[in-house]
Formats: C-alpha cells, sequence, structure tokens
C-alpha cells in the first residue's frame, strides 16, 4: 500500500531528484503547497505573492523505505536553519517546510525535528522548518516534472546540497 509525503526544501528540481533516486519511492510530482491562490503558475509562484512554497509530492511504498527515511533524505537535502532562503533562492516560496498526510506523519516528522534540534550543539541556529497539516497540492507545469533527468543533470544534483 502506497502513502504519500509532501516537502519543501527549496527549489523543487533538485529536490525531486533526491527522492526519485530512494529505493521505495514509486513517483513524485513538483508543484506549490501552502498558500492562498488556486491554481497558481510558476511565475506567480516565483514572484513570492501566493504564499505557496515550491515543493514536492512523494508516492512511496512504507514496506520499501518508511517515511522516517524520506525525513533523513529531506533534512540533508537542504540546509534547515535558513529562513526562506536556499543557496542563491530567496523568497518564503524557498522555506523549508513538511506537510503531513495525517496524524502519524505529524507526530514522526515533529519527533525527528526535535531529535535533530538536540544534536545541533550550542551555537548552531534553531531549525526554521515548519510542520503542517497538507493543504491542497497543486502539480507544477508539465516543463518541471522530473526536470533535471530531462536536462541530463539528475545524478549531479543528487550530491549537490543547496545550503
Amino acid at each position: 500500500m502506497s502513502e504519500f509525503a509532501t516537502f519543501a526544501a527549496g527549489c523543487f528540481w533538485g529536490v525531486e531528484a533526491a527522492f526519485r533516486a530512494v529505493p521505495g519511492v514509486l513517483s513524485t510530482r513538483v508543484g506549490y503547497i501552502g498558500g492562498s491562490t488556486d491554481s497558481p503558475t510558476y511565475k506567480q509562484v516565483c514572484r513570492g505573492k501566493t504564499g505557496h512554497a515550491e515543493s514536492v509530492e512523494v508516492t512511496f511504498d512504507p514496506a520499501v523505505f518508511p517515511y522516517e527515511g524520506l525525513l533523513g533524505v529531506f533534512w540533508n537535502k537542504h540546509n534547515p536553519r535558513t529562513r526562506n532562503r536556499q543557496g542563491l533562492d530567496i523568497g518564503s516560496q524557498y522555506r523549508s517546510a513538511i506537510f503531513t498526510d495525517g496524524p502519524e506523519q505529524q507526530a514522526t516528522a515533529s519527533a525527528a525535528k526535535e531529535r535533530l534540534e538536540k544534536t545541533a550543539g550550542r551555537f548552531r541556529r534553531p531549525l526554521a522548518t515548519t510542520i503542517e497539516p497538507a493543504p491542497t497540492f497543486w502539480a507544477a507545469e508539465e516543463y518541471h516534472q522530473q526536470y533535471l533527468e530531462k536536462q541530463g543533470r539528475a545524478t549531479s544534483a543528487l550530491c549537490a546540497r543547496s545550503d
């Protein structure tokens, strides 16, 4: 039985490529979540006026790769300590967020965040990642789907960390 998980961790292209490389991930879609505009476009989201975050919706088989493992990919793919910024991408559309599908994911994500906070050390910034119930996910335009794969650059994105 498959489940869904949705993550925002900066520009969705590299994040999607990282999740697509995980055994047990059945499919991914990039899109927009967490804003106030219905059916937003990439241009609208990039302007930062819709409140949406670029995100990746992951369909996975928890018997092959559990949700906790997906959280590990999420934490390692970006810098969860920067607010509304990943690398050169700045704005709330590039925020760090976990959008949960039910109370079990909410509890698991919250516990994982708490554990990561405790290992941060005394002089590190707190995690900027928000955890909230998943509202409507709006799929991005087709040309954004598996963009790095279409460009022949998905492999290099797996090693890149955008912080």
